[in-house]
């Protein structure tokens, strides 16, 4: 489930975000203790200004100002090489922070079930990744020095001020009252602008995500005009709404300044008649002024921190609630470690991707297949073939029934145990930038080469590996886009066959390559791996008819089960498919005649 930042709290997000600081705690505690340091000698110094004034100069002694002198210049040292210190042990805090956060995000998303990652949109989980935790970091650094420095300048600096005069230190309760409730009202108006902005940041990654993932498309059917103009409308939207933001922010300097003149005015004019009447030195005044211009820009950066804060806290909530977000699909407490055959066996199951819609993609689904079979599975688009074949593998628990392979329950296995005896060939093919060999062996990772060239040799994938300039150690780019769909498809069916599966899945793998190729393919299978279980979804006939059974899905449920003879002797759908294809034309997704004569709608 997706939190709101309400139902997470304040509190437990921030402890959610905290356990991900680890090895950092050290210099995360150093950073706000060498930012105390540095404002100590900082603050300290107009202090000793005073005394080279009112002592030193003023008094014409030359001892005093060589000895005040030198401790203002050891202040200075210090104050530098802690500044120094912070600033280096800051940004490793930070940095290890962000690095932790990514880390403990992409460990959980790998735990995400595939109803879980359908909760995320994929640009929305990359904006978590990239900009979110970006954010949060310089939000952290800056509460580990700035949020540490400017309340302590601030309090330090007011102390003096009384030490010095306490009649003249009022004007700065006046001036911290009136930039107080101005900093409220500018940060209170823009906050909820700040959290929309975030969310718009998903929309402009998955404009981008699929324009750049589809490029080939676009240019095929010359979109790149729609696509700028999308781009630029989510691109427009999002910087407007970030110009309000700030246009809002933004007042808070010039308030500031109102502020800061004001009250050197009022210094100035009061100060000048406290000296004539004795009750404050030319150096107190001196100080006096460094330290009204330390309270307001210790104020200003107090400022500064709340607007980061704000723009912050929407991107800690989203991280929060990808870390918060439970895997759907886990291991039982006592899981069954050992798939003893290729048995499938579905009993009553009915299953919905929004579950309480009363929409089920599969609806009252039995059928028992026995190991070794081979398995046609055909119908239009849209019917649940992949639904169903994803549940075997336990992508998706079902809403009601029980899916059994081997004879268990596939809830009663170790995840990584069942998954290892189910090989799926989908039908979105993948392969990973890395050479030909380094792909094959995402199959089985202490694969031969031998083993791997058996493998291409069954999915027909030799001929065209052995052409390509370095064999086996050829390069694949990402997304397998320097070969073309056939071979990617047989890639990853050699990469299925590496595993040797008690299951084989092919998911419509083979409709990118010719008939002829289907065939072979098809024809190495039954040599190769007999003992397997094999589910072929195919959008033609001739793909499955030569299966011991085949399944005719429509609407989400089983319409017949039965061979290629039968279901041609006595399935009206199965004939419509099979006339419109051996005639040259139709599929699966035309009106045809069902079993009671009425045209599909």
């Amino acid at each position: 489930m997706i939190h709101s930042l309400s139902e997470i709290g304040w509190i437990n997000m921030i402890k959610i975000l905290s356990k991900n600081i680890g090895k950092y705690k050290k210099a995360s505690f150093l950073t706000p203790c060498c930012m105390i340091m540095e404002v100590l000698m900082e603050v300290l110094i107009p202090f000793v200004t005073a005394s080279i004034i009112d002592k030193g100069i003023e008094a014409g002694n030359m001892e005093k100002i060589l000895l005040y002198g030198t401790i203002m210049l050891l202040m200075a040292l210090c104050s530098l090489i802690f500044g120094c210190l912070g600033g280096k042990f800051g940004a490793e805090a930070s940095s290890g922070f962000a690095c932790n956060l990514r880390e403990a995000m992409y460990r959980n998303i790998q735990t995400f079930s595939f109803s879980n990652i359908d909760k995320f949109s994929t640009a929305g989980l990359v904006t978590r990744m990239t900009t979110d935790v970006t954010n949060v970091q310089n939000a952290y650094q800056m509460i580990l020095r700035i949020a540490v420095r400017a309340p302590m300048t601030l309090i330090i600096s007011m102390v003096m001020c009384f030490v010095i005069n306490a009649k003249l230190s009022r004007i700065f309760l006046v001036a911290i009252v009136v930039l107080g409730i101005a900093l409220f009202f500018l940060v209170k108006s823009c906050m909820n602008l700040f959290r929309q902005v975030f969310e718009k940041y998903d929309d402009l990654n998955a404009s981008v995500q699929e324009n750049v993932s589809a490029i080939r498309v676009v240019k095929a059917f010359v979109r790149e005009k729609f696509e700028n103009e999308k781009f630029i409308h989510a691109a427009e939207k999002l910087a407007k709404m970030f110009i309000k933001a700030e246009s809002t922010i933004v007042l808070n300097a010039p308030i500031m300044m109102l502020v800061v003149y004001g009250c050197m005015i009022g210094l100035s004019w009061f100060g000048a008649q406290y000296i004539v009447i004795g009750e404050l030195t030319t150096g107190e005044l001196t100080s006096l002024f460094t330290y009204v211009m330390s309270v307001l820009m210790s104020l200003m950066m107090l400022s500064m921190i709340f607007v980061m804060l704000t723009m912050s806290a929407a991107s800690a909530r989203r991280i929060a609630e990808v870390l918060e977000e439970k895997a759907d699909i886990v291991n039982p407490k006592n899981p069954v470690m050992k798939v003893t055959d290729g048995k499938i066996e579905f009993k009553d199951v009915s299953f919905s991707y929004k579950k309480g819609s009363g929409e089920n993609t599969l609806t009252d689904i039995n059928f028992t297949i026995e190991s070794g079979e081979t398995i046609g599975i055909i119908g239009g688009t849209g019917c649940g073939k992949s639904t169903l074949v994803n549940l075997i593998s336990r992508l998706y628990d079902v809403n009601t029934g029980t899916v059994c392979v081997g004879g268990v329950d596939v809830r009663e296995y170790d995840l990584d145990v069942l998954r290892n005896e189910v090989a799926a060939v989908l039908q979105k093919n993948v392969l990973f930038s890395g050479t030909v060999l380094e792909n094959l062996r995402w199959g089985k990772e202490d694969a031969t080469l031998e083993e791997c060239k058996e493998a291409c040799v069954s999915a027909c994938a030799d001929e065209f590996i052995e052409k390509m300039p370095d064999g086996y150690e050829s390069r694949i780019e990402q997304g397998g886009s320097n070969v073309s769909g056939g071979q990617k498809q047989r890639l990853c069916i050699a990469r299925a066959l590496l595993k040797h599966p008690k299951i084989l899945i092919l998911d419509d793998s083979t409709s990118a390559v010719d008939t002829a190729t289907d065939a072979r393919i098809r024809e190495a299978f039954a040599k190769k791996i007999p003992g397997t279980t094999k589910l072929i979804i195919a959008q033609r006939i001739s793909s499955v008819e030569n299966a011991d059974r085949i399944m005719v899905m429509e609407d989400g449920r089983i319409d017949a089960f039965d061979t290629h003879e039968e279901l041609l002797r006595t399935n009206p759908i199965y004939q419509e498919i099979y006339e419109t294809q051996t005639k040259g034309g139709g599929d699966f997704d035309e009106p045809h005649d069902n079993k009671n004569g009425r045209e599909e709608e």
